[in-house]
């Protein structure tokens, strides 16, 4: 198995190669920025990439938006992602459309390095290889996203608004509409976000989360 790694910590990367190395998988290139790995991918071949999410120059999501690159230009390659988070924007799109090749795992959650490379190597062979967390993650963005989209244009407001700090009565004034209107907006963003009755006084806060986190 032919691999390349990006990893923009010179000592995990230095480490990761020489455990795959013990295992018997060759490293053909090890990088530390989204830009080399691109390189690498086009100039080996490899059978799969092992992929940090936060990588040089922002440490954003530089080498999960690099693994989609890969995975429209080579699909041919595996991709594993191998990171400390759960990066929902991208990893989505990494993971869409039913094709195998790809996993997402997290750093600390894997403790036997055995497991890994049998990972890397079902990725390579085309196959799957995802920590139950990053599912779970994913899922619930997924949810949240959804849940959002339900939303008529003024409700999205009146929910910004909410965002702000601003009471029933101040939407009201922002809006010159009674306060009667802004409470029947408010009790269907609630209702459309799921947020029972029964969750009192903490609703207000619970669907300003769900606004910041979608």
């Amino acid at each position: 198995m032919r691999v390349v790694v990006a990893e923009d910590s010179a000592l995990l990367r230095d480490g990761l190669v020489q455990l795959l190395a013990m295992r018997g998988v060759e490293v053909v290139a090890a990088v530390g920025d989204a830009d080399a790995l691109l390189v690498a991918v086009a100039e080996h071949g490899p059978d799969a990439a092992v992929v940090d999410v936060r990588m040089p120059p922002t440490q954003t999501d530089e080498g999960l938006r690099a693994a989609v690159e890969i995975r429209r230009t080579h699909p041919g390659t595996g991709v594993l992602i191998f990171s400390q988070y759960v990066e929902t924007r991208h990893a989505a799109q990494l993971l869409g459309g039913g094709a195998g090749g790809v996993g997402y795992l997290l750093k600390e959650r894997v403790v036997d390095i055995g497991e890994f490379v049998d990972a890397l190597g079902r990725v390579a062979a085309g196959g799957t290889a995802l920590d139950p967390e990053v599912v779970s993650q994913l899922f619930g963005a997924s949810r949240r996203a959804s849940a959002l989209d339900a939303l008529t244009p003024r409700e999205r407001e009146v929910l910004g608004l909410m965002a702000q700090g601003l009471t029933n009565q101040a939407i009201a004034e922002r809006f010159v509409v009674t306060e009667r209107a802004v409470e029947k907006h408010v009790a269907n963003i609630f209702a459309k976000l799921g947020l029972a009755v029964g969750e009192g006084g903490h609703r207000r806060v619970l669907a300003v989360l769900r606004y910041l986190e979608g």
